[in-house]
């Protein structure tokens, strides 16, 4: 196979050819390398391209593959990790200028998971500061459908170079939609587990009590390959379930047949919607029904009011994990950030108080709703992907068209899978959630969705 053509396969078909050693790992890595110093000019994907790691970790997966110990079916695929996951020897900036000069003398245990699948870390992805929704503070990660635009937030860097072709799949990391957000805007695929599904050990944080780290890949397989990667108990994060870890790429199969999903009205209708996204995921439910599946209309009403619920854990829990650096070092935050943890800083404990209860009455309507409903679809973002400007990113509370929140409120895993484009020839995003733990569910719908559309064959216009 011509190697330029190497990066254009789907990281479960590049896993096959590696597997049946028709493609080595040491030339997949080659290949990756080579499109990131060609081309992550133009979308500033990544903060830190690990050259020499990534070639010593391919060459000994290829040794082992050569020597009959294949690991699985992320066995010499490269990826990439979004820099706010501690890698052991290897600088994790978190996004900050503050921690430009980490480096960890330990890996999160989801990039031991990866390594000890064999996988090929690649380097280290860009994202907003911190990843609590302030700025770039390096260069804004660039959306490969247009490049005027942003790839999200705050796992951009991972959307882009998913997007891009600079990885074969990525992890981030989703506290209120940083992982369906830029998956969304860049047209693939992000999954956001349940919460305890994966360990957040070596993570650093954002909200404690949402942040979850996930697969950003091109196709749901891939998705599904990787989640089987990074996913199960860690005595290191005593949060994690200790239960084995399904096979998810298994689940992919058996159709929609008799699956009753819930078309969530207040995520659906309304000025935050515009309504070419509307038009978009409207189809989509077609698609579903076609493809078996009942499709009604329900409301959430509290949904409506996540983005508020949401913005205080997202002040007040970032503030607290911050408290000696505002202190000491507040001029080094980007704006936006600033003025967010210093409100949550001073903001009462009686308000702290009532957003906790509101999202306890919000976990209710949406887990009744999933007592009558096998899984709830909304568009992923309510636009599509807006235009960047200057080197700042819109605070979360600024970001009305986020419909993302309610899932990690909920504690619920929830998925965004391409859905058609604007007229402007941008991505929209279909967002399925689903019961805790029921990602099987939810990958084997988004897989039967994807496979009746085409939408995941596009090839963004700037890779």
């Amino acid at each position: 196979m011509n190697q330029a053509d190497i990066p254009y396969l789907s990281a479960s078909r590049l896993s096959a050819l590696i597997e049946s050693r028709e493609v080595s790992p040491v030339e997949a890595t080659r290949a990756y390398l080579r499109r990131i110093d060609e081309l992550d000019f133009k979308f500033n994907s990544y903060l830190t391209v690990t050259r020499k790691h990534a070639l010593r970790q391919a060459e000994e997966a290829e040794r082992e593959i050569l020597g009959g110990r294949h690991r699985g079916p992320m066995h010499g695929v490269p990826v990439a990790v979004k820099d706010q996951l501690w890698t052991r020897g290897i600088r994790t900036t978190g996004g900050s200028r503050i921690l430009a000069d980490l480096v960890p003398e330990d890996d999160a245990t989801v990039v031991a998971n990866l390594k000890a699948a064999g996988a090929v870390v690649l380097g280290k992805t860009n994202l907003t500061e911190f990843a609590i929704g302030g700025p770039h503070s390096y260069a804004n990660a660039r959306n490969p459908w247009d490049l005027d635009t942003s790839a999200g937030s705050s796992s951009s860097g991972s959307g882009s170079a998913t997007s891009a072709y600079l990885c074969a799949t990525s992890l981030g990391e989703d506290t209120g939609g940083s992982i369906r957000f830029p998956a969304s805007w860049c047209g693939i695929v992000g999954l956001r587990p349940t919460w305890g599904l994966v360990s957040r050990y070596g993570v650093m944080r954002g909200v404690w009590s949402m942040d979850q780290v996930g697969p950003i890949s091109r196709t749901v397989e891939d998705a599904a390959i990787t989640l089987g990667a990074i996913a199960g108990p860690d005595p290191k994060d005593p949060y994690t379930r200790d239960a084995a870890v399904p096979d998810y790429r298994r689940a992919l199969g058996g159709g929609l047949k008799g699956m009753r999903i819930g078309l969530v009205t207040e995520l659906t209708q309304g000025e935050v919607v515009d309504p070419e996204v509307r038009e978009a995921v409207t189809r989509a439910s077609t698609v579903l029904e076609e493809l078996g599946a009942s499709v009604e209309e329900v409301s959430i009403p509290l949904s409506a009011h996540a983005t508020t619920i949401f913005w205080s854990h997202l002040s007040v829990e970032p503030a607290s994990t911050h408290l000696q650096w505002l202190r000491d070092r507040l001029p080094e935050y980007g704006y936006s950030n600033r003025i967010s943890l210093l409100m949550g800083s001073v903001m009462p404990a009686q308000s702290y108080y009532k957003a906790q209860k509101l999202r306890a009455l919000l976990r209710r309507e949406v887990h009744d709703a999933l007592d009558r409903y096998d899984l709830l679809m909304s568009p992923t973002i309510g636009a599509t992907a807006q235009r960047v400007e200057g080197t700042g990113a819109e605070s979360a509370r600024r970001r009305p068209y986020l419909l993302t929140f309610t899932f990690n409120l909920a504690n619920c895993p929830a998925i965004s899978v391409p859905c058609g484009f604007s007229s402007h020839g941008l991505p929209v995003g279909l967002q399925l959630g689903g019961r805790p733990f029921g990602e099987e569910t939810i990958l084997r719908a988004a897989h039967a969705y994807e496979q009746a559309t085409p939408w995941h064959t596009m090839r963004p216009t700037y890779a």
